[in-house]
């Protein structure tokens, strides 16, 4: 199956002069990694960035590319991440093939209170909370006996998030609150905060093929004093940031195997609940009695040479061609696989 040409799709807005939170430029460090993975792995990878929003253009310029599927990482359009949807939904009306998540497995994720109302339907444990869109729903939140942590309804990489979002008082989540509705304008998930161990788990293929790699787990134990246990904005992206060797991911060790497999057989319910295919990545934090809570469901997810997927598959054996030639391999078989 190589030696396939493989059209490498990525978005570029940012050419643009955008105010975004977020730096996407790394979007074209990516893809310009996958084209070197892919081209490594045997297969012919080209190029092709979305200019602008006309997506019947892009459509024109991957045909005219001759590519037998689509390697997608468009992960926003126009500086909007929401808007990640719209490029499958084409590519599906045009009978494009793609790597990677639907539009509806998209939609659900980006959209943080569907995708727990999701994983609730399908009995997947994900913490209480409510979508907070009015000054009217901040009375949704009542107990704070235990504290709550808040977090942006339609963003991924840690946008808007820092310490101040896990709150204990009714005042501090309304003022937090209103600095997210002012910064972002978007609803705000608040739920339940899980105080412990946070695991990451990555999962390729779709259905009930789906299959776990080695587990990771967030180091916190060099998290300055004082500070919530959280993976930040700052934590993740910015070196310089005290807060960022707090959250060094490692592999999980010192569970027991019940617990190991609940965390698999959680991660992959709440994989297969909403849809995700060839690869993604299931967030959970273990509570007191070491029940896996999922905190977070990520389709799509970063796919570079050092970030979290290519970690754990090298754990489990494969490095990164071997990786992306997986992921493609996948993608194709799932394509032939379905009825004329």
């Amino acid at each position: 199956m190589t030696s396939l040409p493989v059209a490498v799709l990525h978005n570029t807005d940012y050419d643009a002069e955008l105010t975004a939170a977020v730096d996407v430029s790394a979007v074209l460090v990516a893809a310009e990694a996958v084209a070197a993975g892919l081209r490594h792995a045997g297969f012919s990878p080209r190029l092709v960035g979305v200019q602008g929003a006309d997506l019947f253009e892009v459509v024109q310029a991957l045909q005219g590319a001759g590519a037998a599927i689509v390697f997608n990482l468009c992960e926003s359009l126009a500086g909007d991440a929401r808007n990640e949807v719209a490029m499958t939904a084409v590519l599906d009306l045009f009978g494009q093939r793609y790597t990677g998540s639907d539009a509806l497995a998209l939609g659900s994720c980006l959209h943080k209170d569907r995708c727990k109302a999701i994983l609730r339907g399908h009995g997947v444990a994900t913490p209480p909370g409510a979508c907070l869109a009015t000054e009217g729903d901040l009375a949704l939140v009542e107990d704070y006996s235990r504290p709550w942590f808040l977090k942006l309804a339609h963003e991924d990489a840690s946008v808007g998030i820092d310490t101040s979002n896990v709150v204990h008082t009714a005042a501090a989540l309304r003022a937090r609150v209103l600095a997210l509705w002012d910064g972002y304008r978007q609803p705000v998930i608040a739920e339940h905060f899980i105080a412990g161990r946070e695991v990451n788990v990555t999962i390729l293929g779709a259905g009930a093929s789906a299959r776990v790699l080695p587990l990771h787990e967030i180091d916190f134990s060099k998290m300055p004093a004082g500070r919530p246990n959280i993976v930040s904005y700052a934590a993740k992206w910015d070196e310089s940031h005290e807060e960022y060797g707090g959250t060094t991911p490692v592999p999980l060790q010192g569970v027991s195997a019940a617990t190991r497999d609940a965390i698999e057989r959680t991660a992959l319910a709440a994989y297969r609940a909403l849809g995700l295919r060839d690869y993604g990545r299931v967030d959970l934090r273990l509570d007191d009695g070491q029940v896996p809570w999922v905190i977070d469901v990520n389709p799509n997810c970063d796919i570079s040479p050092d970030a979290g997927v290519a970690r754990a598959a090298l754990a489990g054996g494969l490095d990164y061609p071997a990786l992306l030639k997986h992921i493609v391999e996948s993608a194709i078989a799932r394509y032939e696989a379905r009825p004329a």
